[in-house]
This record gives structure tokens, C-alpha cells and sequence, in this order.
């Protein structure tokens, strides 16, 4: 269940409207997932988190598309977003993730939480040779 209304309309406010058509003219697709339809609520906060996605996840940089997504499906499964987990596993899975890339990402995941809660549980010290201050 949502904390806000879904709002009814929403391109009949012209900076909605803008954002919305970016995304279509973006991922060439007229689809308008429901995170953009809720965040219609507030046209400046839409617009914020579009300009960052854009340009986080669809301006070309040193990672490759099927990366980006594959780390956004990581984060997503450890801030438990369901939402963002389903969304950007299609997402993935669009830009070429197979099966077996999935079950690999599935066990990096569960292999990181599980040590991650090791060393957070043990408070084993950083060692000095992975400090990028550390003299060569």
C-alpha cells in the first residue's frame, strides 16, 4: 500500500508532463512505471530523481548497462526494495541478463550479506594494505 495518492492526470501538469515525455523519448518506450506515477505528487522531487537516474543509469560511462542494473539489483536486495528489485531485474533482463548471470548475481548477494554480517558481528579491523591513504 502506498503513503500517497496516485495522482489522476498527471500530465496535466506541464513539468510532469516533461519529465514523462523525457522518460518515453529516454527509454524509448510510452511505459511510465508507477515509481514516476507516484512521484507525480511532487513535480520538483520527480524531477530531481529523474535528472539523477538519467544521468546515473542512462548516460554512457566506465560501466556497462547490464552492470549498472546487475549493481542496482544488488543494492535493491540489500535496502529490501522489493519494488526496485523487480523493476530493475526486468531492466536487466531487457539489456541481456541470462539465467545463469542471475543465479551468479544471486550468490555474490547472499555471499556479501553473509560476510558482511561476519565482520560487522566479529568488528574485525580494516587492514592497513586496503587503505588507499596508505604509503606505497
Amino acid at each position: 500500500m502506498s503513503t500517497v495518492t496516485k495522482t489522476q492526470n498527471p500530465e496535466t501538469d506541464p513539468r510532469v508532463k516533461a519529465v514523462f515525455d523525457d522518460i518515453r523519448t529516454t527509454r524509448k518506450s510510452d511505459f511510465i512505471n508507477n515509481m514516476w506515477l507516484y512521484l507525480a505528487f511532487d513535480p520538483e522531487l520527480l524531477e530531481k530523481t529523474w535528472a539523477e537516474v538519467k544521468e546515473v543509469m542512462a548516460t554512457p560511462s566506465a560501466l556497462d548497462p547490464l552492470v549498472k542494473e546487475m549493481l542496482y539489483i544488488a543494492v535493491s536486495v540489500t535496502n529490501g526494495c522489493s519494488y526496485c528489485a523487480h523493476s530493475h531485474t526486468a531492466a536487466a533482463k531487457a539489456k541481456g541478463m541470462t539465467r545463469e548471470q542471475h543465479a551468479d548475481l544471486m550468490r555474490v548477494i547472499a555471499l556479501a550479506a553473509r560476510t558482511n554480517q561476519l565482520a560487522v558481528a566479529l568488528q574485525v579491523p580494516v587492514d592497513a594494505a586496503f587503505d588507499a591513504d596508505r604509503k606505497a
